[in-house]
Parts: C-alpha cells; sequence; structure tokens
C-alpha cells in the first residue's frame, strides 16, 4: 500500500510530541500532526464513532479508523487527474451510521471535455471498499481546460445536497444559466431536482441551479443557523465570502475586486444593479480554500467565526462576522498551503495542508 505513513496520532489520543504552539488571540494553542505521507490531499470528513475519510487529488480514497489502522479504499471513481482536477471533496452525510452512504466530488473526462461530477455510494463495515457507486451528477460541458473545478459538496439540514463548480476559465459561461459553469447546484441525494429550486420553472436554465455568477468557490459550510456561505477565488485581488442566497447572480466576471493577472480591468467594475456584493473580499488574494464555521465548543469567543486555509500565504484566517469580519492569521511551519478546514466532534479544529501532505490538529495548548 502506498501511503508513506509518517504519523498517525489519532485525536482521542494526541500525543505532545510534534506538537508546535502558536499564540492566538484565544492564548496558545497546539498543533498536532495526525498524518503524514499524503499526496495533495483536498478533502476532509469525520465519520460517527470515531474515524476519519481524507482524498487525495490523484484519486485515493483513505479511511484512517478510530485505532488508528489506515486503508485505501476500493471502488471509488476513476477520476481526470489533470491540473487542478482529480478527486476532490467528500461529504458523510447525517444519516451515515444508518445508510453508510457517502458522497464524493471529481474531475470527470467526457470526451475532450473534464467537468466536475457527483458521485455517491456505500461504504463497508470494514471501510474498505464502495459498492453501489452511482454518478447522480456531471456538468453539461466543463471545458478542456485544468482550472477552476470549485468541487466543495456540503449537505442542506433537509438532506438536499450543495455542490460549487467553478466557471471552468470559461468566464462568460458563468452568467450563461444553460450551462452549470461558475454555479452553485442543489439536488437531491438520488441526484433528482427539487421542487423549489429557483429556476425549475424557467426553460432556458440549468433546474439544479442554486446561484450563478461564481468564479472558483472551493470552500462552503453551513452557519449555526443553517445558511450557505462560500469563499471563492478572484483573479488579482478579489477573493470573495458569500452568503448564498438561492437564484442570485453574484457578478462574475461583470463585476469583481481586483483585475485580471494581466493588470487588466475586470467587467464593469466592483458594483451592478441586480447583482450580490460579497460579505467579505480579500486585496491581495489569499488563494482561500476549506471554509469552516465554528460551533464555539473548545473556544466559545470563537462561537459562529469563519476559518478559511489560504494556499497562497499559508495560514488559516479567522474572520469574525460580528465584528465587521475582523481578521486574524493563525500561522506556524505547519499551515503550508491549507487545503481545508474542519471542526472535529470534539470541537478541535482540523486542517490538510497540500505542501506537507499532512493533516493536523489543533487544541488548546496544555
Amino acid at each position: 500500500m502506498r501511503l508513506g505513513l509518517i504519523c498517525i496520532v489519532f485525536y482521542l489520543n494526541a500525543l505532545a510530541v510534534n506538537a508546535a504552539d502558536v499564540l492566538t488571540s484565544q492564548g496558545n494553542v497546539s498543533i498536532n500532526r495526525i498524518m503524514g505521507g499524503l499526496d495533495q490531499p483536498w478533502g476532509l470528513a469525520f465519520l460517527p464513532g470515531g474515524g476519519f475519510l481524507v482524498t487525495e487529488r490523484s484519486g485515493q480514497l483513505i479511511h484512517v479508523d478510530q485505532g488508528g489502522s489506515v486503508t485505501r479504499i476500493r471502488g471509488v471513481p476513476r477520476v481526470a487527474d489533470q491540473g487542478q482536477g482529480g478527486l476532490l471533496d467528500v461529504m458523510v452525510p447525517q444519516d451515515f451510521a444508518q445508510s453508510r452512504t457517502i458522497f464524493l466530488s471529481f474531475a470527470k473526462k467526457s470526451g475532450r471535455d473534464r467537468g466536475t461530477a457527483l458521485a455517491v455510494g456505500t461504504l463497508n463495515d470494514a471501510g474498505s471498499k464502495l459498492s453501489n457507486v452511482k454518478l447522480i451528477f456531471e456538468m453539461s460541458s466543463g471545458g478542456d481546460g485544468d482550472s477552476h473545478f470549485g468541487g466543495r459538496i456540503v449537505e442542506r439540514r433537509d438532506g438536499t445536497i450543495f455542490l460549487t463548480i467553478g466557471e471552468r476559465g470559461k468566464r462568460r459561461a458563468a452568467q450563461d444559466l444553460s450551462r452549470h459553469n461558475g454555479s452553485i447546484i442543489r439536488i437531491n441525494r438520488d441526484g433528482s431536482i427539487p421542487a423549489d429550486n429557483p429556476f425549475v420553472d424557467n426553460a432556458g436554465a440549468r433546474p439544479e441551479i442554486w446561484t450563478y455568477g461564481h468564479r472558483n468557490p472551493q470552500g462552503a459550510a453551513l452557519d449555526l443557523n443553517g445558511n450557505l456561505w462560500v469563499d471563492e477565488h478572484g483573479a488579482k485581488g478579489g477573493d470573495e465570502v458569500n452568503l448564498i442566497i438561492p437564484g442570485k447572480n453574484y457578478g462574475w466576471p461583470v463585476i469583481a475586486y481586483g483585475r485580471h493577472y494581466s493588470g487588466a480591468k475586470i467587467g464593469e467594475g466592483t458594483h451592478k444593479s441586480g447583482m450580490e456584493q460579497p460579505r467579505h473580499f480579500w486585496d491581495p488574494s489569499i488563494a482561500p480554500s476549506g471554509l469552516m464555521i465554528y460551533s464555539g465548543k473548545l473556544w466559545p469567543e470563537w462561537r459562529g467565526d469563519f476559518f478559511i486555509g489560504s494556499l497562497k500565504f499559508d495560514y488559516i484566517s479567522r474572520l469574525d462576522p460580528k465584528s465587521g469580519w475582523a481578521e486574524e492569521n493563525i500561522a506556524s511551519d505547519e499551515t503550508a498551503r491549507v487545503r481545508d478546514v474542519r471542526e472535529a466532534p470534539d470541537g478541535s479544529i482540523w486542517f490538510l495542508s497540500a505542501r506537507e501532505g499532512a493533516i493536523y490538529r489543533i487544541t488548546p495548548a496544555e
């Protein structure tokens, strides 16, 4: 088995070795390595009763059980591992203990095109194999480029599924409701369309679409009230945090904060009637990735705060929406190219470092 395992320290018995202490607004925290030797880890999900799943962009889905045993799961769909594409997110639904169902997003090849897709399968009791794998969504036409797949999966409280989709480098397509590029979709668990989606009665629109006008949303989470938020990549400046409201247009590429990489102006400016404004934006860009909204379980003062990985500047950005989106950057040698951030069942904060090929856990320092 190819894993090159460096260290596994399961969260119920975390060791103080290899720990880094970092000073934050809530005092010192400890950052412990849980697992190393991973190849471009992209998505992380916890299993009820202990254990977790982690994806590698090259196409591997890995199960670590509550005792620390590592298994590469068989039966994962074939992925288009090229550029920013590959195996992306993994989501464990609310009813996993009964259904054993998991959801995977990935880049899928279709002729000359590659697009974002979503599959569902059943994980066996041993956590070693997926069966009954079904493709429940595939982009209408992605394009042949290697970038902007989006790919975050979020389960709504009603059991429906959100999937974020980048515009695949096709800027104008993000304003075209007949295409999935640059949208967030909402579907039922079997891939069918919820009757209350905003564009189901629009003959020219894809009925899966929930919102559109996005560039590359790579972080998504529900807040404590069940509202969906995303972070998404701008170009040269203009990374955004957006509250997702069904049927709304988020502007790309008509409006944006920032400029094209060439320095040229983007679209028509920063505002236009009928297009949503971000709740927060960064300039310069931080290349935001995984997004987690914290419960406050271990750090009550951080309740409701946003934790977002920075791929560019190697830190975790903590944003406080209660204080005008005040920002604190949590940085250490371990926070190198943070791809995903998650809250564990015990309230600790876990993150994936793509550069280190590792999973880390943040806890209060002793």
